[in-house]
């Protein structure tokens, strides 16, 4: 069966290219023109992923996500957006966006995101540290802990000590690959290989974006950091 994809994009010309691209790609296909569509639309028959553009009149691309997002929906998103500015990253990863692509765009990168988003649904299947690895987690089940965070993988719930964290799927994936891997310095290849499914060369920051994103909801003021950046190699999860 195709993967069924909602796009959401007010330009014409694109959101036609664009849907008629998917579709050769093999994709079942439904196109709107503005948020409210999108909303409507996802509520009325679920999709697979949603590819929302940020800048669309009215509801937005980001409206868009955070209502989803703030009713438990949990379907992959990748937004499409003419912002290239940190900040402006931040601020769809901050509404619940899985991931982004920057127009222009070449398609076969969206083909390639969307891939990667639809290989990471439900799947919580991460290559366990060997028993011998330095802080190597305690496991039971769906429940995984170390320095203090514990995470139940079914439930796709985090918590730092009493405190859970609201994360979104990329960042709840990210933070598993790191505890599961806990004292392990974890290249940024293996990292864009295992989270993505893809690696977007040394000049991308989404990498970057993510762990600062993860590392603000993780930080306690008086209590040690948890992820530590290797300069030149990648990350490691572990409290000094």
């Amino acid at each position: 069966m195709p993967q069924n994809v909602l796009l959401a994009e007010d330009d014409r010309a694109i959101r036609h290219a664009l849907e008629r691209a998917l579709t050769l790609e093999g994709y079942a296909v439904t196109a709107v023109a503005d948020g409210v569509e999108a909303l409507a639309q996802a509520h009325r028959t679920p999709p697979d992923v949603l590819v929302l553009d940020v800048m669309m009149p009215g509801v937005d691309g980001l409206q868009v996500c955070r209502v989803l997002r703030a009713e438990g929906n949990r379907t992959p998103i990748l937004m499409l957006t003419a912002l290239v500015e940190t900040a402006d990253r931040i601020a769809g990863l901050d509404a619940g966006a899985d991931d982004y692509v920057v127009k222009p765009f070449d398609v076969e990168e969206v083909f390639a995101r969307l891939r990667a988003l639809l290989r990471r649904t439900g799947n919580g299947a991460f290559d366990d540290v060997p028993p011998s690895a330095p802080s190597a987690p305690r496991t039971s089940g769906a429940q995984i802990s170390v320095a203090g965070l514990r995470m139940d993988v079914q439930a796709r719930r985090a918590w730092r000590g009493t405190r859970e964290l609201e994360l979104t799927r990329t960042e709840f994936e990210l933070l598993e690959l790191l505890i599961r891997n806990a004292g392990i310095v974890l290249d940024h290849s293996t990292i864009y290989d295992r989270i993505w499914g893809y690696d977007f060369g040394p000049g991308s920051k989404n990498l970057a974006v993510y762990v600062g994103y993860l590392r603000r909801k993780l930080d306690e003021p008086g209590a040690p950091a948890l992820i530590h950046t290797v300069r030149g190699v990648g990350y490691v999860l572990r409290e000094d």
